[in-house]
């Protein structure tokens, strides 16, 4: 099986084809405004190294919109030009930790935070969103269990910053873990789209 896996949900982006168990490509990448330049440059380089892909894994956040949203076309395209098959996964449950247990979390804005309990590549609880107030407890509740975050958190200084990782991410597709979403892939929402209007004239 032909497997490629693909993260954007941060600020910092990666891509890995792993054909029956064998890396044939790991990139990991740089690009705060845009992943479109090196995210396409890397799909170029895995394209070239294999004629057909059976799957493609997405990790769907939570994270950057435009991000996660740049690597979902990204899959529909190679789906539509080659027949893959979609899966998409929570990014936080493929953070770059050796850790078994962990609870991610993240600023979402708005005086809220997401919060994840991970275990074992599974997402045990979450992501959902949590107050400032609920946050602080989560962090009691879960006192003995390392925190992590994808960005400093000034609301929770101790978190250990971990990027999500495309090579773990294709280790859990493999696995038929974590998967939350097939062939219809959207970002995770945590709450609902928020529109600002413009002001009247």
């Amino acid at each position: 099986m032909t497997l490629l896996a693909l993260d954007t949900s941060t600020d910092s982006g990666s891509v890995v084809l792993v054909r029956d168990g064998v890396v044939l490509l790991d990139e990991t990448f740089s690009a705060e405004r845009s992943h479109s330049t090196a995210l396409f440059t890397a799909l170029e380089r895995a394209r070239a190294l294999v004629e057909t892909i059976d799957t493609i894994a997405v990790g769907l956040g939570p994270g950057s919109f435009a991000g996660i949203r740049i690597a979902i076309s990204a899959a529909i395209g190679f789906q539509i030009a080659l027949g893959c098959r979609l899966v998409g996964l929570p990014s936080v449950a493929a953070l770059d930790t050796a850790e078994a247990h962990y609870c991610a979390v993240g600023d979402a804005r708005r005086e809220a935070f997401y919060f994840t309990e991970v275990k074992d590549g599974r997402c045990a609880d979450g992501p959902r969103l949590v107050t400032a107030d609920g946050l602080q407890t989560l962090a009691q509740q879960f006192a003995e269990t390392p925190f992590f975050t994808t960005a400093a958190l000034p609301a929770l200084p101790h978190a250990t910053v971990a990027l999500p990782l495309a090579r773990r991410l294709a280790d859990l597709a493999a696995a038929g873990l974590s998967i939350v979403a097939q062939d219809v892939l959207e970002p995770l929402y945590l709450r609902e789209v928020h529109i600002t209007l413009p002001k009247p004239r």
